[in-house]
């Protein structure tokens, strides 16, 4: 497993707990002979990016996870190992030492060394470039230093070279999960040849990124359509068992679906929700579950007067009936939720929300009106992602539950909603998916809710939130974190930014071509298990 994050398709839920393993979770249906030199063909929507610094979507994670090879990975504990590095050390938890393996190269036949992670790491927290992952490179020292329109610094102070296979990272603060986070995108190396001058990325290096992972591309992004990767037989690591990867794009799930059911597509990583009920049928033990990170909400533009205040998101939370749009459009694939965060993590609570997550028709109408809601609320959305009967029965809730017009509008793409959100430009509410990049409630709370959070999108901004969010970074222990961390929790369920709905699970299909398949809690295929069949 490695990533992840801002999710396009319906991501369906979580089994509560990590122990109520999947039906089939260990293996596929497939009874052919592996061929490993086949290429396989799995379902993604359109990437915003596939730079890894500026990727923070699971459809651009799940081609960067062929790309790239992470410094470290997760045990089924969810604890990190070792993958692309040797060791990562400290004995302070502010000074981390991270010693390379020997034998990695890039897909160019460039060594990887040290270097390659200082300058990638480097570019991604110069904020000129606007990288959409910058703030994950925030506890290093000297991360302030390359902030704002004129920055007094372009390398981050916190980053020292040793050795070719060697490196130091000095934070501002000591934070025990470090070693943690590693195993997200932005912290891949990028290669020389991916710079034209330094700190300064190629034009066009996205369109047929470099990595050192086990894939390499085939071709170059072929925006709308598909992006090819083939097996690179240099890869030192665990090598996978395909030939290549047709990484598929679909603008609708059911398309995808029906590709699956034919058997022109192998893998489809979420059932549309107008399939779930008869998927089991089509698809017999080919359809597949399993525990997900996912969490599915509402968000509020919070800098929008009509959405300013709590009182009025709360009672749009109250109007909303989570338990019957579980159950009628989801059939009970997913979990309806009352938190923050995802019951996968360690400092998970039940029903953090309270009040503002029961449904209670009179109080929310009541208390919509007393606080001056609109008269009209939209509710925006990606119409690539097999949202819009959960869309429409929210909207046929709130307007029956709050007297008000309500209408939901489909943007074609995931990224052209982001791209929307992030100009500021009005959407009204819009639906967001959320998949852990790394196993810490943290990573729930920090990139979404921050003041300079990289996704938060709302324009939410609370002091007393950041400081109990730094204060856990830096506490000396998984329980002294936790604690910080749920006071900052608590502070979300006071302000309500986003309206939590649901937990996913990923609930997902293959054709007869393929075995092996499964998917980790990042929304990922698991490229090096999947196995072709003749």
């Amino acid at each position: 497993m490695r990533v992840r994050r801002l999710a396009a398709w319906t991501a369906l839920p979580l089994a509560v707990t990590l122990g109520l393993a999947a039906c089939g979770s260990g293996g596929g249906s497939g009874t052919g002979q592996s061929d490993p030199d086949a290429a396989v063909r799995i379902e993604i929507a359109e990437p915003q990016h596939l730079v890894p610094t500026n990727t923070n979507e699971t459809s651009g994670s799940q081609v960067l996870a062929a790309l790239f090879s992470p410094l470290v990975d997760y045990d089924e504990a969810n604890k990190p190992y070792e993958v692309a590095a040797e060791s990562v050390t400290s004995s302070d938890n502010r000074v981390w030492t991270v010693k390379l393996k020997d034998g990695y190269t890039f897909h160019n036949g460039e060594k990887v060394t040290a270097d390659n992670y200082l300058d990638a790491w480097n570019y991604g927290a110069y904020a000129p470039n606007g990288q959409n992952s910058s703030y994950f490179f925030e506890k290093i020292a000297g991360y302030a230093d390359l902030q704002g329109d004129k920055p007094a610094a372009e390398r981050l102070s916190g980053l020292k070279k040793v050795d070719d296979l060697t490196f130091t990272v000095t934070l501002t603060e000591p934070y025990s999960e470090f070693k943690t986070m590693l195993g997200y995108t932005a912290f891949y190396p990028l290669p020389k040849a991916a710079f034209s001058a330094p700190g300064v990325l190629k034009e066009g290096y996205e369109q047929a990124p470099v990595g050192q992972g086990p894939f390499r591309m085939k071709g170059s992004w072929q925006h709308d359509a598909k992006v090819e990767v083939e097996r690179y037989d240099a890869f030192p690591g665990e090598q996978p068992k395909v030939g290549g990867v047709e990484f598929r794009i679909y603008q609708q799930p059911t398309a995808a679906y029906a590709d699956v059911l034919s058997d022109n597509l192998d893998v489809i990583k979420t059932i549309p929700t107008e399939n779930l009920s008869t998927a089991a049928t089509d698809l017999g033990d080919r359809f597949r579950q399993s525990p997900a990170s996912s969490l599915q909400v509402l968000a509020f533009p919070t800098f929008q007067k009509e959405f300013s205040k709590p009182e009025v998101r709360k009672a749009i939370s109250m109007a909303i009936d989570r338990d019957e749009i579980t159950k009628s459009i989801f059939k009970d694939s997913q979990q309806p939720a009352r938190s923050f965060v995802s019951p996968v993590v360690a400092g998970y609570r039940e029903n953090t929300i309270g009040a503002a997550g029961e449904f209670d028709p009179a109080k929310a109408k009541a208390a919509y009106e007393a606080a001056g809601g609109p008269k009209k609320i939209e509710l925006s959305y990606n119409g690539d992602g097999g949202h819009k009967d959960w869309i429409d029965a929210t909207c046929n809730q709130l307007k029956a539950n709050l007297g008000v017009e309500c209408v939901g509008t489909a943007e074609p793409k995931f990224a052209d909603l982001l791209t929307k959100v992030k100009a500021k430009q009005p959407v009204g509410l819009f639906r967001m998916g959320w998949v852990m990049d790394y196993p810490s409630m943290e990573n729930y709370l920090g990139p979404l809710y921050s003041t300079n959070g990289s996704s938060n999108y709302y324009g939410y901004s609370n002091p007393e939130f950041d400081k109990l969010l730094a204060e856990g970074a830096k506490a000396p222990n998984e329980e002294a974190a936790i604690a910080k961390y749920q006071a900052a929790e608590d502070l979300l369920a006071e302000d309500m930014p986003v309206i939590p709905l649901r937990y996913g699970q990923n609930n997902f299909g293959h054709s007869t071509k393929v075995k092996n398949v499964q998917m980790d809690l990042f929304d990922r295929v698991d490229l090096l298990k999947i196995e072709a069949v003749s």
